[in-house]
């Protein structure tokens, strides 16, 4: 199963990156193209994003594995979804590692594609890597 990983060494201590990156309040402002995130408990949340022209969607995602202040797990739930068609599976994982005064983030993203969409895997893997790419650069912005 694909998998696409981008770490990135930020200028703030384990502790710090953790409280925002692991707590899904504080997605919108580090996780490119969520606008808000809904229904957060301590091992589900949805977050709200919008499509090109505007209409609001809900991708539902419940907390698989979790090792505070270390490595966090997260899957979206596809079932009953319109993403159910495309995807077989799709996860997210986080590891937290200090490294001296710093910390090291690494974010990788699992995605398994269903029937002939497994064609355009290619495109996923560049996509994904570029969402990663900005997802560490914004959490560096705000710790």
């Amino acid at each position: 199963m694909p998998r696409v990983s981008r770490s990135r060494t930020l200028p703030a201590p384990p502790e710090r990156v953790w409280s925002v990156a692991a707590d899904a309040h504080h997605l919108p402002r580090w996780w490119p193209g969520v606008r808000r995130v809904e229904g957060v408990s301590d091992n589900r949340f949805t977050e709200v994003v919008y499509t090109r022209r505007g209409r609001p969607v809900r991708i539902d995602f419940r907390v698989t594995d979790s090792e505070p202040p270390r490595r966090q797990v997260w899957e979206q739930e596809l079932v009953g979804t319109p993403f159910e068609r495309v995807l077989a599976e799709s996860a997210i994982e986080l590891l937290v590692e200090p490294a001296g005064e710093r910390t090291q983030v690494t974010i990788s993203q699992r995605q398994r594609l269903r029937g002939y969409s497994r064609m355009g895997g290619w495109m996923l893997r560049r996509a994904t890597r570029r969402k990663l790419g900005e997802a560490l650069e914004a959490l560096s912005a705000i710790v």
